[in-house]
């Protein structure tokens, strides 16, 4: 209940951002519309009016930046796309749901330690998995159950941290197609001004424009893409130690004593009593590799 609360607050906070960005590009752009109008009307009354300058679009700017603008492009929305994303995941509310630890607190306190199992295993959420697999090594003692906690939080902490990285990926790759974008538009200048001399501005000019542009759009993405690594980062960090202080919590004073031996989950073993000790079998033949 929590969780669906937090996923709904998030995407309510999503839409007013992109709400308040779009009534900021619209007003942007009708006072760019109304600027030129004002312009004409100050001009003097004896002198024709002359023609409005073409606006130079974000799709002009676009278009003037290359071919490397659009593997940027698609930089950008990757980069969009996993801040949104691991900022939901990167919660302690996330992590362990209120709802799923106050549920398996109850089984605990009833001693239903099977019942705990079957709640973790129908239910996903990191808290759930690392409650369920500390669960199936209960009977195996103390000292099991803790190196099952650890083993677990670190595939958790591992995962999302996996999914991080690739905002670093993208910090680091989108400069280097800027400057990609960089040596093809200097290329294409020298070629310009080798074939054509300085008299040809427009088209020396479109060829710097492009050297520009590349390179600014590389360095637009990966700034915020920086950041935001080392922020959902640290945040990740906080998180999974949050989530450890409840599952150690959930474990304390358990009754190690009463479930020696027990086989609280469904998993599977593999490991049985050597063949020779049940069928009696000469211990050399039996361990022999020939």
């Amino acid at each position: 209940m929590h969780t669906c609360k937090s996923i709904s607050m998030t995407q309510n906070i999503l839409r007013g951002l992109v709400r308040v960005s779009a009534c900021a590009l619209i007003l942007f752009g009708n006072l760019a519309m109304v600027a030129p109008m004002h312009a004409q009307e100050a001009a003097p009354a004896g002198e024709a009016a002359a023609a409005p300058p073409h606006q130079h679009t974000m799709l002009d700017t676009f278009k003037e930046g290359g071919w490397v603008m659009y593997p940027i492009a698609i930089c950008s929305v990757a980069l969009v796309w996993l801040t949104v994303d691991l900022w939901m995941r990167t919660t302690v509310k996330k992590m362990a749901p209120m709802s799923h630890v106050g549920q398996v607190q109850d089984l605990f306190r009833a001693g239903d330690y099977v019942g705990a199992y079957q709640f973790c295993k129908n239910n996903n959420s990191p808290f759930c998995d690392v409650s369920r697999v500390a669960l199936s090594f209960a009977g195996d003692g103390e000292e099991a159950v803790e190196k099952a906690l650890f083993v677990e939080l670190n595939k958790v902490n591992s995962t999302l941290q996996t999914r991080i990285n690739y905002l670093s990926v993208i910090g680091v790759c989108t400069p280097m197609i800027g400057l990609t974008g960089t040596v093809s538009g200097m290329k294409g200048a020298f070629a310009t001004l080798g074939s054509q001399g300085a008299g040809d501005v427009s088209a020396l000019s479109g060829a710097i424009g492009e050297v520009l542009i590349a390179t600014a759009a590389g360095l637009v993405i990966a700034v915020p893409a920086f950041l935001f690594f080392y922020f959902l980062r640290n945040r990740l960090q906080g998180s999974v130690s949050g989530l450890q202080d409840i599952v150690s919590a959930l474990f304390r004073k358990m009754p190690y004593q009463h479930l020696k031996d027990a086989h609280v989950g469904e998993e599977e073993f593999y490991a049985a009593i050597p063949n020779w000790v049940a069928g009696g079998g000469d211990h050399a033949t039996a361990v022999s590799a020939a």
